[in-house]
């Protein structure tokens, strides 16, 4: 067998739910060990950093601002993924993979908005601005909600996979607005400084502590969607049981 059908067949496994869980019941202790080393390094690295010749000790906000703000939209970019599989590949656990990941994007969604009220309000004098990253920002915030709600909103498994899976790729279109809002509009919101064309603008030893920290989070949010993912399967074969002991209970009295 070539190592393309390997990969083909290895790939295939993961599509069974048991064959995942018992993936992830090996994956999960690691990945919360490795994002508890890499956040307790980025924390350390993050307090001994240089403060900043114009934001002063505020600027150590960014160690854990930009990182929330990068999964927000780095978890909605997976959950349009999963709602491809979901219409177009119709794997079974990629409707899985976008219910877990929704909460999990709210709350870091939540964070970044949080954390850059913090930051704002000693670098602009307002808490809140209404200008083009914020609201955009704002709007994936509700996004989030308004999924979370249609997926426990619809009974049937199948009409709610299939709902979800459009709104979320409709509302992809807010994540390329979030990331270029800083240039095509004229905002308070300093434009982007690390994921440049031409390199990042900030000094190395403010860069690497937040590049740790990025990474720190990435993985326990790995960890987290492993997790939720795993429950969610667990949730679903036992709501699938009672359904089949209840038509079982039916099919007796009658």
């Amino acid at each position: 067998m070539s190592d393309t059908s390997v990969s083909a067949t290895r790939l295939t496994d993961l599509a069974n739910p048991t064959r995942f869980i018992a993936l992830a019941d090996r994956l999960i202790p690691f990945a919360y060990a490795l994002a508890a080393i890499l956040l307790g390094v980025g924390l350390y690295m993050s307090f001994t950093a240089p403060e900043d010749y114009q934001q002063g000790i505020t600027v150590r906000i960014m160690y854990i601002h930009v990182p929330f703000a990068w999964l927000s939209m780095m978890c909605y970019s997976i959950m349009a993924i999963s709602a491809l599989g979901t219409l177009v590949w119709r794997h079974p656990l990629a409707d899985v993979a976008l219910k877990a990941a929704a909460p999990l994007g709210a709350a870091f969604t939540l964070l970044a908005l949080a954390t850059g009220s913090i930051w704002g309000k000693p670098m602009w004098g307002t808490w809140w601005v209404w200008d083009a990253r914020l609201t955009s920002v704002f709007v994936l915030f509700l996004m989030y909600l308004g999924i979370i709600a249609l997926t426990r909103a619809l009974d049937d498994p199948g009409r709610s996979a299939k709902a979800a899976a459009i709104v979320t790729l409709v509302g992809f279109v807010n994540i390329p607005i979030i990331k270029f809002s800083v240039d095509w509009w004229n905002t308070l919101h300093q434009p982007a400084s690390v994921i440049r064309l031409d390199g990042p603008t900030i000094h190395s030893s403010m860069l690497w502590p937040l590049l740790v920290m990025a990474a720190g989070f990435t993985v326990l949010f790995l960890a987290f969607h492993l997790t939720a993912m795993r429950t969610e399967i667990w949730r679903r074969r036992v709501s699938a049981m009672r359904r089949l002991a209840a038509r079982r209970a039916d099919g007796g009295a009658s």
